[in-house]
């Protein structure tokens, strides 16, 4: 792949993340405090738990673009005042989730990006990243107790790269087994119940 096609393949995933954030953006809006501590389709979290996770989940992505290199041990943050996501993780969460979006469409090349001593491409980065992203906004919605499906083409098109990214050995630390579903189902539905929840 030379570098012109290397970019426009970055440019589609970047694309993909910034569309999952914006649907989990819309998720966050229906959150009050009230709600922090309900239960959401993560059994061992409570929302609270599921936010500060999402949080950590935003730092390691802007830590890929901006550094190049995902620390396992734990690296400095990428410079910027998120806020405290103890004190208000929606806040932290939505602060992260712009400063996110404008670093990975501000990259110039596709880099690769080290993970102690492999390395991925970005775009299969921020492509991992849309998945988590968007269903963590999904999760988010059902603990709040007002249901959003993924949709429809963002959802077909996270199920397509799921079927490639999650294998036998995520299920069950990062994801549920897959959840059999009554057909037909819509892509939202398919799409959940593969990463492990029920709809």
């Amino acid at each position: 792949m030379n570098v012109r096609d290397g970019t426009a393949a970055l440019s589609r995933d970047v694309a993909l993340l910034e569309r999952a954030m914006g649907y989990t953006l819309g998720s966050l809006v229906l959150v009050t405090p009230d709600d922090m501590a309900n239960p959401t389709p993560c059994a061992a979290w409570d929302l609270r738990c599921l936010l500060l996770h999402m949080n950590e989940s935003l730092h390691t992505l802007h830590e890929a673009i901006t550094f190049g290199h995902l620390d396992l041990i734990g690296a400095a943050s990428p410079h910027a005042d998120y806020g405290d996501p103890e004190l208000d993780p929606v806040s932290s969460l939505r602060n992260r989730a712009c400063q996110l979006v404008g670093a990975w469409a501000g990259a110039r090349q596709p880099p690769d990006v080290t993970i102690a001593d492999r390395s991925l491409g970005a775009g299969i980065v921020a492509a991992t990243g849309a998945l988590e992203v968007a269903v963590h906004g999904w999760d988010v919605a059902q603990a709040c107790g007002s249901p959003r499906p993924v949709p429809a083409a963002l959802a077909e098109e996270l199920l397509g790269l799921g079927r490639v990214l999650v294998c036998d050995q995520d299920r069950p630390v990062r994801f549920g087994p897959s959840v059999p579903l009554i057909t037909p189902a819509g892509p939202s539905d398919r799409l959940v119940a593969f990463l492990g929840r029920r709809p």
